[in-house]
């Protein structure tokens, strides 16, 4: 809309009242955003197509890192920018962000007409309409996040494609030494089981073909519920929705890998044969320090074997964390000899962040940064090295593939993934051949041609399924 037509609108006038939203950091917080915006279309407001065509910005931001508050501080101010220039009327900041540092940041950023904290998702819209109304200076956080929002059966999605983020329980109850979550979003708290089938349910209907699921630390789904529930009672209830579609969990734990949930991935059709599980470090000195549990299924050490002696076709992907206060060059040389000898399909490393009100931001020895970045870089080469001789086995394999989008050069080929890639994270493969009849969410039997890194190429043998359209938002 031009600048000259909303400048003609009362400033307490709603009526076509739109909301662009910025969403950063993790799938958790993206779903936390399609939550918002779902939230604001039932109450009769609508959504933008960018944040630069908006009447109000919302800024939906992370703070689990240095990095990431840096990005969202520059995101918040480029919003702020937009409503200097008369481009939008007010700026909402939510998420991590203001529940992590509450009420200060008014003085710090006073451009902002309105942050709300994480239990505060379900009242975005009577905020929406606080600001557009003349307000500022509103602050609704409150002081521990302990809610657990149910998402609406119509709930748009904003990850494109036709995959979606379904969070199956908030919070975090581990208290690693370098990590903020805890004190961020609250204790672990699981969504029961009926409520989460249910959403799935949803969303298939409405054109979904792979679930992607998601909390802190997925592996301990149950563990707060009365009722029995765990993450293989919940994949089995998943699966039994039946048909043809996806199912991949992120964001496990070495030590709640138990051998019921390994089963469940392995008999279960519908399930992606792939298990995300940072295990941060493999050193015991520097897990103790970490204050990361080890003590489970043989831990860290035992984990890779032990998750493909269960699941022998796994794709296994990790993270690692270097430059921990106390690493030294020996408790390196041990990752970087578990790195090789585990083989991980998949692996990301960070390098250590400093964390304010941790237990590892007072820690004595920590390493250079540049020795941090230095270690980090050979554990990337090594992990260079695995993934070529990987590749070069899967050259003339056959596979399934999830298309997602035609390429944009109008080549026909497509864009897709595998059960062995999760959205964003481990690469894409190129399907050239594929029939014309198919959309995005189609499923088509593949032959891999050429690899490259984590990416591969392969052409279409036929065998096709129709796809569906996804939901968008």
């Amino acid at each position: 809309m031009p600048d000259s037509d909303k400048s003609c609108r009362s400033k307490s006038d709603s009526t076509g009242l739109t909301v662009g939203f910025i969403s950063l950091g993790c799938a958790k917080n993206l779903v936390d955003s399609e939550y918002m915006a779902s939230t604001l279309l039932a109450e009769g407001l609508k959504l933008a197509p960018s944040p630069e065509d908006a009447d109000v910005v919302l800024v939906n931001t992370c703070a689990f890192i240095d990095s990431a508050k840096e990005e969202s501080i520059d995101a918040i101010l480029e919003a702020c920018a937009l409503k200097e220039d008369g481009r939008c009327r007010s700026v909402v900041v939510a998420g991590c962000l203001p529940q992590r540092y509450g009420a200060g940041l008014c003085a710090e950023l006073p451009e902002v007409d309105a942050f709300i904290g994480l239990d505060e998702l379900d009242k975005i819209g009577t905020v929406i309409k606080q600001v557009i109304s003349g307000e500022s200076g509103i602050v609704r956080i409150s002081p521990r996040s302990t809610a657990l929002f149910e998402p609406p059966s119509d709930r748009i999605l904003f990850s494109g494609g036709p995959c979606a983020y379904l969070k199956i329980a908030e919070g975090c109850s581990h208290g690693c030494a370098f990590c903020a979550i805890p004190a961020i979003r609250g204790p672990y708290r699981s969504r029961p089981v009926n409520g989460i089938v249910r959403e799935a349910e949803n969303l298939l209907e409405n054109g979904v073909r792979e679930l992607n699921l998601i909390s802190q630390n997925s592996t301990l789904y149950g563990d707060d519920l009365d009722d029995g529930s765990d993450i293989a009672v919940l994949l089995r209830a998943l699966a039994s929705i039946g048909g043809e579609f996806w199912i991949r969990l992120l964001y496990g734990h070495p030590c709640h890998v138990s051998d019921e949930l390994l089963s469940a991935i392995g008999e279960l059709g519908q399930m992606c044969r792939y298990l995300d599980v940072p295990v941060q470090h493999s050193h015991p000195s520097v897990l103790k320090a970490m204050l990361r549990e080890d003590d489970r299924y043989g831990g860290v050490a035992a984990m890779p074997a032990r998750v493909r002696r269960g699941v022998p076709d796994i794709a296994l992907r990790t993270t690692c964390l270097v430059g921990y206060p106390g690493e030294t060059e020996a408790h390196f040389q041990h990752l970087l000899g578990y790195v090789i000898a585990s083989e991980f399909d998949h692996l990301g490393v960070f390098t250590f962040s400093q964390q304010e009100n941790t237990r590892a931001a007072s820690l004595p020895n920590r390493p250079a940064t540049e020795t941090a970045l230095e270690r980090r870089e050979r554990l990337m080469l090594a992990q260079q090295e695995i993934i070529a001789r990987k590749g070069v086995k899967l050259l003339g394999k056959h596979d399934r593939i999830l298309l997602e989008r035609p390429a944009s050069d109008g080549s026909g080929i497509w864009c897709g993934r595998s059960r062995r890639q999760a959205p964003d994270v481990d690469g894409q493969v190129a399907v050239a051949g594929v029939q014309e009849q198919l959309a995005p969410g189609g499923l088509v039997n593949v032959q891999y041609t050429s690899v490259s890194g984590y990416d591969m190429d392969a052409e279409a043998t036929g065998a096709d399924r129709a796809g569906h359209l996804p939901v968008s938002g």
